[in-house]
């Protein structure tokens, strides 16, 4: 099976809805919250952020922000068929590669919501501005790129590295964020404490943010990292992380696998972690872009702690793909250049 098809079906599978009901509006009691040993809210452990509910609400779902039993079980009937199709997939000349064993099976933390944007109130993402950057990528074919933005997952171009995807790079994958959005599989973060400071380990490209919590400035202007400039601060019992000096060789958000919006170089990114009880961290984020997005927008995950490990994701060291993929395209070029008069 291809590399394309499963981002594909990845894709597919993060916008299923079934999954039953879990309860996020309801916060844990103060003198219940889990706590440090020097008394902060303990967010530390692995968390799995993998939800079914997808990230704009679905036009059939106009105004409606939950969906009944009956629409959760026609969801789920028309996953399994998916999932059935998924497996049975073949590509002629393919040895094959992932299945749905692969696949983080959805369902884990849907809240019957219809969908993970909590603002603007009708689900979708906001308009664009006249000069926004959007690019819209192919799992199927390499596309020329048309401006400073690359895609996470897909090809666009083999002149060189720099222009593949981020993803095929090993430099930033889908669900790798920030911001994050679950997609595929590798859904899942682990986060560690100190008075100063607060780590979160992404397992997709196994990428670890530091986010000093003691007051430090941000960096200057002109020192732009892949996942921003983050600076954290406590507010109550909310951690709050206002990241900035992305790249412009990032996108503001990557809604698919395939799809990038804006550029970073803009973006004001606010994540919010709080811990609602012993097993749910509630993960919210707004993107504030005024030169992509006409205004911000909000969404929220519940993640659910997870007693399973983080496994390396070596991707740099098996990464043979990106080499092949160029040497592919080099032979191309010798062979079309042998048969020219």
């Amino acid at each position: 099976m291809s590399y394309r098809y499963l981002v594909a079906a990845a894709t597919f599978l993060a916008v299923m809805t079934f999954a039953p009901p879990l309860a996020v509006a309801q916060t844990t009691d103060a003198a219940e919250m889990p706590r440090t040993a020097w008394g902060a809210p303990d967010l530390g452990g692995v968390w799995d952020f993998r939800t079914t509910t997808p990230l704009e609400r679905p036009d059939e779902f106009s105004g409606k922000e939950e969906l009944t039993s009956e629409e959760i079980a026609a969801q789920k009937a028309q996953a399994n068929e998916f999932l059935k199709y998924f497996d049975e997939f073949e590509v002629e000349g393919d040895p094959g590669g992932y299945n749905s064993f692969w696949v983080d099976t959805p369902g884990l933390l849907n809240d019957r919501r219809t969908s993970l944007i909590v603002d603007p109130t009708d689900g979708k993402l906001p308009p664009l501005t006249p000069d926004a950057l959007h690019q819209i990528g192919s799992l199927s074919e390499d596309l020329p790129v048309s401006g400073p933005v690359r895609y996470r997952a897909g090809g666009s171009g083999v002149d060189s590295p720099e222009a593949r995807g981020l993803a095929e790079r090993c430099i930033l994958g889908f669900a790798h964020g920030p911001p994050l959005t679950p997609g595929g599989y590798n859904q899942n973060i682990q986060v560690f404490q100190t008075p100063e400071h607060v780590v979160i380990l992404n397992e997709m490209v196994h990428d670890p943010r530091i986010v000093p919590i003691n007051g430090q400035p941000h960096l200057p202007g002109d020192m732009r990292q892949w996942n921003g400039d983050a600076r954290g601060h406590w507010d109550g019992d909310t951690l709050v992380i206002e990241s900035r000096n992305f790249t412009h060789k990032t996108a503001s958000f990557t809604p698919s696998a395939s799809e990038a919006i804006g550029s970073g170089e803009n973006l004001l990114l606010t994540e919010k972690l709080t811990r609602v009880s012993s097993n749910i961290l509630r993960y919210e984020f707004t993107v504030n872009d005024p030169t992509t997005f006409t205004r911000p927008f909000t969404a929220a995950i519940p993640m659910r702690r997870s007693e399973e490990p983080i496994f390396e994701y070596a991707c740099h060291e098996g990464n043979y793909g990106l080499l092949n993929i160029l040497r592919g395209a080099r032979q191309d070029e010798q062979a079309a250049a042998a048969t020219e008069p």
